[in-house]
This record gives structure tokens, sequence and C-alpha cells, in this order.
């Protein structure tokens, strides 16, 4: 099973950050022995591949930390993370890493299972960070959005690391992930009452002390 869990922290990577997976299962296939990528997936460690992804991770890195841009961009990725997370899915599953010997055995008879779980799985998370990024602008006036964006990013980069090199931690963080989108969306609920609380106290003449 350690395939599927290599699967599924690439592909929640891919939820935070599209491009970031996939540059390091290029890179790490392409100069080290931490990723052995079969002949079908060798053009994601391409040097002309690598270079459009840094060119992409590039853009993403900006517009995801200017405010109103990034959900712009959010919406942009709606298709684009989606895709990366089942490329990455799909690469991992059919891989030899450190902790993977025996290279797509868990998605052996139906090579199109995994594409299509990294997909599922990285718009799931996409559709986590794009609810929160507004409760984070609102709140914060927009000053939070880089400072967000760059902790997702670091957490996309550790979390590829994690699922290559050490995949069993995989679900200690999506569990991590999934508390903090639950704590955001408490908090978005709990900012809508607030103001819904005001505007009636407001309409009923009542006037803050």
């Amino acid at each position: 099973m350690l395939e599927s869990l290599t699967g599924l922290g690439l592909a929640t990577s891919a939820g935070l950050n599209a491009y970031i997976p996939l540059l390091l299962i290029g890179v790490l296939g392409r100069y080290t022995d931490l990723i052995t990528l079969p002949e079908n997936w060798k053009w994601m460690e391409n040097g002309w591949t690598l270079a459009i992804v840094v060119a992409l991770l590039a853009v993403e890195f900006v517009a995801d930390k200017v405010p109103v841009v990034d959900h712009v961009n959010d919406v942009i990725q709606t298709f684009v993370r989606p895709t990366a997370g089942g490329l990455a899915f799909g690469a991992a599953s059919s891989s030899e890493t450190v902790t993977v010997t025996d290279p797509g055995s868990f998605f052996s008879s139906h090579q199109w299972v995994p594409i299509v779980a990294g997909g599922a799985i990285s718009l799931g998370v996409h559709g986590m960070k794009a609810a929160s990024r507004p409760v984070i602008n609102a709140s914060t006036a927009g000053f939070g959005a880089p400072v967000v964006s760059i902790i997702e990013d670091i957490a996309s980069v550790f979390m590829s690391l994690v699922a290559i090199i050490l995949p069993v931690l995989v679900l200690l963080f999506v569990v991590l992930l999934g508390l903090v989108f639950w704590w955001m969306m408490r908090r978005r609920k709990r900012r809508k009452e607030e103001k819904a609380a005001a505007r009636w106290a407001q309409s009923q003449g009542y006037r803050p002390t």
C-alpha cells in the first residue's frame, strides 16, 4: 500500500501547488536514485519539461500571493491542480522509490485508476484551499495572503518529499491539513454569525457602546 500513500501525498501536495510535486518528481528522477520513473513517465524528467514546470511555478508563486489575483488564480487552478495531481499519483504508482520496490502492484490492472484518484484528491484539497483563502484575506485585510501562500508552498514541498521518502507519514499530514481547514471554516462561520448579529442589532436600533 506504500504506492497509494506516496500517490496520496503527491496528489495532496498538487492540491496546494500544482507544480511543486511535478518538479520534484522530475528533478529527483533525473538527478537522484530516490525515484525511478518507468519509460512511459520519463518525459517528466526531460529538461524541457522541467524548464516549463519551473516557469509555470514562478507565475504561480507570484500570483498566489497577491490578494484578488490569488482568487483569479484559484479559478484557473481548478483545472490545473487536479490534472497535476492525477499525473503525480499516476507517476508515483508506477515508479520505484526508496520505499517501493514493486511499483504499480496496487493499481496494476487499472492504470487509469491512480490518475483519476489523484485528480479527485487534488480537486478536494484545491477546494479547501480556495474556500479558506477569502477568510484569510477578509480577516487580515489581504496581508495574510502571501504569508499563508508561502506556508502552503513549504507544506507542498515537505509533503512531496515525505511522500517519496517516508510515505507512512503522509496520513498524519493529511489529517493535520483537514484539521486546519476545519478550524478556518469554523472561524468563517463565526464571523458570518457575528456580522449577521450586528446587522440585526443595527436594524433594531441598537448602537454599540
